[in-house]
């Protein structure tokens, strides 16, 4: 059995040393490396509103009680505006005590603070600014997300990605002709980076201006930006 296992040993060695020589031999194909990029604009086709009320009372159950009265008015303002493929979901619920730090005694508690947030995803973009100045009519008081984003991100970073990879392509012909060289062909290609940038606004702030001058939330939704990276590896000959 030693010695089969020997045998067998000094095969597979032999197997590796040849190999190793041949690939030695083996002539290297010139090769040359280049990265693509590529960044696209994309108008956005749907929006994401964190809504929220906060209440504070001096017992749990009175600012759980007013919190869920005035959360209901909201939602029922909210849904009177949305299509059929909107949706609303809660997205956060917190119930805390409110504490006094007298100097030199033990934090007192002097009351609870009652928040609940709702997320909701609509993607008429024209709702946006109703969907904020009715849930703050009916008694939200914190609105503390806005994102505009794509329902389709995969088909954008796919667009990306092709135009990321044709300028690569590109490049490496680009480089080669400088040095008198063609591509035979494309040896490798790896996909890098790929970030999708979503717009976030800012809604308190521009919801304040619009009440001083008693005009509607103002909300204006950008683009979203899609980028794309590859490296492109080409062997190359003399022409």
């Amino acid at each position: 059995m030693k010695k089969l296992l020997l045998i067998i040993g000094i095969f597979l060695l032999l197997t590796s040393t040849a190999r190793s020589q041949q690939d030695k031999r083996r002539p290297r194909v010139p090769s040359i490396t280049v990265n693509g990029e590529a960044m696209i604009s994309a108008e956005p086709d749907q929006a994401q509103i964190d809504i929220g009320v906060i209440t504070q009372a001096r017992s749990a159950p009175e600012a759980s009680k007013e919190n869920a009265e005035r959360l209901s008015r909201v939602l029922t303002e909210v849904k009177k505006l949305l299509g059929k493929s909107d949706e609303v979901k809660t997205s956060g619920y917190s119930l805390t005590p409110n504490y006094r730090y007298p100097q030199g005694g033990k934090p007192e508690i002097v009351g609870y603070t009652a928040s609940n947030t709702v997320r909701i995803k609509t993607n008429t973009l024209d709702l946006v600014g109703r969907l904020i100045d009715g849930a703050m009519q009916a008694g939200a008081n914190n609105v503390n997300r806005l994102v505009f984003t794509l329902k389709d991100e995969q088909g954008a970073q796919l667009e990306a990605l092709r135009q990321a990879s044709a300028k690569a392509k590109s490049k490496a012909e680009a480089v080669a002709a400088s040095l008198g060289l063609k591509i035979m062909r494309i040896a490798a290609i790896n996909e890098g980076e790929r970030t999708i940038q979503p717009i976030y606004r800012q809604v308190m702030a521009a919801r304040g201006e619009a009440l001083a001058a008693q005009a509607p939330t103002p909300v204006e939704p950008g683009t979203v930006d899609v980028r794309s990276t590859v490296s492109l590896t080409a062997e190359v000959s003399e022409k």
